[in-house]
């Protein structure tokens, strides 16, 4: 009988770890408006993009999410939208992907200690975050320009955190160089 009350705190202790999922932003539409073949500085996603931003909504419903961030852009905000309108009292917060802030923001996720977070970056920035949470590099580089399907799992044990890449929704479409 002395070994329940041991199980009942190993059992909470570890439900008590949170863990951190980082994604770049969905499929984005191109930088030109066909109509008026300017450059759009703020594209959308694609309908390849929507149905991805779907997916992560599905692959995270039930991963008790309390904290949503993106950056200020209309690719990353509506890649977290779906999960957000989930989680509908969970804020979608903003933060910026600008290098003299990122420091202060990552130390910020770091001290999330209950519930987890979904941050929705871009190309040349995930693999920063992941990296600087983990305390070691985990993801090698900048993501490619077609890479969309990367989802990079850190979840936490005590003051580490432990790195998992995966993928969710269909595989990203590789674009031939030639």
């Amino acid at each position: 009988m002395r070994f329940i009350p041991v199980l009942v705190i190993m059992l909470l202790l570890s439900s008590c770890g949170t863990t951190i999922y980082v994604v770049r932003h969905a499929e984005k539409a191109t930088g030109i408006d066909p109509e008026t073949m300017q450059t759009i500085k703020d594209p959308p996603l694609t309908y390849e993009g929507q149905e991805r931003a779907l997916a992560l909504k599905q692959m995270l419903s039930g991963k008790n999410i309390k904290h949503i961030y993106s950056t200020n852009t209309l690719r990353t905000i509506s890649t977290a939208k779906p999960l957000k309108e989930l989680f509908l009292k969970v804020p979608l917060q903003l933060y910026s992907s600008k290098p003299d802030s990122m420091d202060m923001f990552i130390q910020q996720l770091k001290a999330i200690r209950k519930g987890n977070t979904l941050v929705v970056g871009h190309s040349n920035t995930v693999d920063d975050i992941a990296n600087k949470i983990c305390g070691t590099k985990v993801v090698a580089a900048d993501l490619k320009d077609s890479e969309y399907d990367n989802i990079f799992i850190l979840k936490r044990k005590g003051n580490t955190f432990k790195f998992k890449g995966e993928k969710y929704g269909k595989p990203s479409v590789e674009v031939s160089s030639k």
